[in-house]
């Protein structure tokens, strides 16, 4: 079997296995097909003796935030085989070329999002649970009001107060990506009258508190609300974003809402109706530490902090397993015996901020011998927001 990067002539036949396992389809082959002649991705295959394409993997890239620093994040997307070379271990073989890369690439972060939690926890991954889901009638916000200016994006106009609003917000969160003009008009663009897909700038005294994007979802016996992206300044924006949509009672049965997990509505919004408010938490992303050397230079620690951290078990990037003594922001490399012993998988679950020391003691592959104290102020939970997909 043979693993590299795809040629241009090649990223349409890997299309079509995309299009296979996701279960799409390809209105206009030729035009995909002269489309990925242009493709700039760095899109992986696995090819059969015979010379075709048995899987692929694209690798995106990104820029997000790691506890205020701006570090590169590969996102893993187009994971895909096809059926009849399933079971052949071809996306196995595409992470065992894609990782190492990637680490002598430069990428500190990896993430993607799972179809099976335990499949990617063999190549590095673990789960990061950042958000969560509620779902209520318009008139559990009957208690809001929103009396500022509601503007509707339309095609051709500028993006601009989006992208700054949002990158305000995301500086206050752990692996919020960087956006700029064009992703961000990537997120928004569509004609909402055909498409149904709505995006508000909410202004307050002229001056830009929130935006709300939201997709209208027909449905009998009424249609639901369901909120795509989402970013405010501080608590009017917040309150701005409840008050609008107060506004939807005789348009919609439903409001499906996402929230980071930092901010539970239930423990902040005010009204009679909490009961009806159906909360779900979701597994739906995962992310890997591609330099541990890296990761503890940058992740936030007291000034005086030290301790001795081992990382175990990453067969893809050996250059992350070993002893590592850190004295504030120096980091060597060392042979005493350490403070608290993790897996590469655990380890870039602590370190991002997904869970704390207290929870990630209950996992089998984390070991505290020592220095608690120290560690507990290190690894702490921290607020993440991931509103990208890839």
């Amino acid at each position: 079997m043979e693993v590299r990067l795809l040629k241009p002539e090649e990223h349409f036949e890997a299309n079509l296995i995309s299009t296979v396992a996701f279960h799409m389809k390809m209105e206009d082959p030729e035009k995909n097909r002269e489309e990925s002649l242009k493709s700039q991705d760095e899109d992986w295959g696995a090819f059969s003796e015979d010379g075709k394409v048995m899987a692929r993997i694209i690798n995106n890239h990104y820029e997000t935030r790691l506890d205020g620093q701006r570090v590169r994040n590969g996102g893993i997307g187009a994971v895909s085989t096809l059926p009849e070379y399933r079971n052949t271990g071809a996306v196995k073989a595409i992470f065992e070329k894609l990782i190492p890369e990637a680490y002598r690439n430069g990428e500190i972060i990896s993430a993607l999002y799972p179809f099976n939690h335990a499949f990617y926890r063999k190549f590095g991954y673990e789960t990061v649970r950042w958000q969560d889901h509620y779902e209520f009638v318009p008139a559990v916000l009957s208690g809001y009001r929103f009396s500022g200016d509601a503007e509707l994006w339309k095609p051709g106009d500028p993006v601009s107060e989006y992208t700054a609003l949002y990158n305000r917000f995301a500086d206050s969160f752990n692996l919020a990506m960087y956006r700029d003009d064009k992703m961000m008009l990537d997120l928004i663009k569509g004609e909402y009258y055909k498409d149904r897909k709505f995006c508000y700038l909410l202004k307050e005294n002229g001056k830009t508190v929130a935006y709300l994007i939201f997709q209208d979802v027909r449905n009998d016996p009424a249609a639901i609300l369901t909120v795509k992206d989402i970013a405010w300044d501080g608590k009017a924006g917040f309150y701005a974003i409840l008050g609008f949509l107060a506004r939807f009672t005789a348009d919609y049965g439903t409001i499906r809402l996402f929230l980071p997990s930092c901010l539970q509505l239930l423990s902040v919004i005010q009204t009679p109706r909490a009961y009806d408010i159906q909360q779900t938490a979701t597994q739906s992303y995962m992310v890997r530490a591609m330099n541990v050397k890296r990761i503890l230079e940058i992740i936030k620690k007291p000034d005086d902090s030290q301790f001795v951290i081992r990382v175990e078990g990453d067969a893809l990037i050996p250059e992350n397993n070993g002893t590592w003594k850190v004295c504030g922001n120096s980091i060597e490399q060392t042979e005493e015996t350490p403070d608290l012993t993790v897996s590469i998988q655990a380890f870039g679950q602590m370190a991002v901020g997904a869970v704390s020391l207290a929870e990630a003691m209950y996992r089998p592959d984390v070991t505290v011998s020592g220095n608690e104290a120290v560690l507990e102020k290190v690894f702490v939970r921290k607020p993440i927001l991931v509103e990208d997909h890839f």
